[in-house]
């Protein structure tokens, strides 16, 4: 499975993935989805909000066992954030029917569309649609950065926009979601392959418009310039130095500049501000001291500075019966103490944890790289994740 999957959407030049929500590599991994649902004589399915279901068992019925990620990726991703967990859910089936598990529950596995929020700049469509967290009316007003709708790139890969919306009723049958992921940082110890997840920090992004005035680069004397870019950069380092104080993380890692040309004095500079820390008071204070920096820096330039909330994410306690039971369940499969650990970086678990009882296993990452195209995990540690996956699925699904 996993080498089927590594050349799709795989950049030539940079090695990283560019599966966006909608586009062709999207789709070949949609179609391999189904590929494997059907091969495994699974019921498949595709839900109102373009999300695919794997069905073992009755999906109408109460109570279901769900497990599963994602198969998007941002900008030049790494091969593991999303498909490790896709990919370990169909095994970890494979290894429960080679154990002779008998199931008194329905199984699911899920592949949620457009997690990442790299086309539409909205992370986790798929599950907030599902939720009601994003409304339809506002999934109707995204467009990607060529001015696509969200709803017509759906409509163009065969999905009905017209569908879109909370799906409450499929929630409700929903008795526990797991999500298998490969760990973003470099916190699990060297025998410790596998964790289990206590929380996700609170999280957002924000837009920050800064207006100034083009001119010539040239001819324009320093004392006369309004120049947006400058205040840009102001605002990076600010928030670079205000993050570490408050303990905290701050990113500004995408930009956009007009008109964009190499002589010229940009009118306007827009950038993105991803921001996360342990508490949602520290994150509210952490934004706030970044915008007044971006402010008086402005007046100084002569820059006007806008702000604008485009999402966020409060902070996601996982439930606790359930992630004290998977410790429990994977320390008596002779793993030891498993370490219980948050995590900075959003899933759509933390947003179904809202609705339904769930809980996440990461696999260590020994590089601490992710989001990049060196993002990696051992084979041997991406077997472990598969059996701990195996055995919280048993013991959730196939219990009298």
């Amino acid at each position: 499975m996993w080498a089927e999957l590594l050349p799709v959407g795989r950049s030539a030049s940079s090695g990283g993935y560019r599966r966006f929500a909608w586009n062709s590599a999207d789709a070949e991994c949609r179609a391999w989805f189904e590929e494997q649902a059907n091969s495994r004589g699974l019921t498949y399915e595709l839900d109102r909000n373009g999300n695919q279901w794997a069905w073992l068992g009755d999906p109408q019925a109460e109570g279901a066992v769900v497990t599963g990620s994602h198969l998007d990726s941002v900008p030049d991703g790494g091969a593991y954030d999303g498909p490790l967990g896709v990919v370990s859910s169909f095994a970890a089936l494979d290894e429960l029917r080679s154990r002779g598990a008998e199931f008194s529950r329905p199984l699911a596995i899920v592949n949620f569309g457009d997690e990442e929020g790299a086309r539409f700049g909205v992370a986790c469509v798929g599950s907030r649609l599902s939720t009601g967290v994003l409304s339809r009316e506002q999934a109707l007003e995204l467009r990607d950065a060529d001015g696509v709708r969200l709803p017509d790139a759906m409509e163009r890969a065969g999905c009905d926009p017209a569908a879109i919306g909370a799906d409450g009723d499929r929630l409700a049958r929903i008795g526990a979601f797991v999500e298998l992921h490969v760990e973003q940082g470099r916190y699990l110890a060297e025998d410790q392959p596998v964790g289990v997840a206590s929380a996700i920090w609170p999280h957002g992004r924000w837009r920050f418009d800064f207006h100034g005035e083009a001119n010539h680069a040239g001819t324009t004397r320093i004392e006369d310039r309004r120049d947006p870019m400058l205040t840009y950069a102001n605002t990076v380092l600010a928030a670079r130095k205000k993050a570490r104080l408050a303990g905290a993380l701050a990113t500004f890692g995408k930009v956009a500049v007009e008109p964009n040309g190499t002589n010229a004095i940009a009118s306007l500079v827009r950038g993105w501000l991803d921001s996360r820390a342990a508490d949602e008071q520290t994150l509210a204070a952490l934004v706030e001291e970044i915008r007044q920096a971006a402010y008086e820096r402005g007046e100084r330039d002569g820059v006007r500075v806008e702000l604008t909330a485009e999402s966020f994410t409060p902070v996601v306690e996982f439930d606790g019966p359930l992630r004290d039971r998977l410790a429990r369940t994977l320390g008596r499969r002779g793993r030891g103490g498993v370490p219980v650990l948050p995590t900075g970086a959003g899933h759509d678990a933390g947003i179904l944890a809202s609705v339904v009882p769930t809980a996440m296993l990461f696999v260590r990452n020994p590089s601490g790289v992710s989001h990049s195209p060196a993002e990696h995990a051992e084979e041997a540690d991406c077997l472990a994740g598969v059996a701990a996956l195996a055995d919280v699925l048993e013991d959730l699904a196939c219990q009298p």
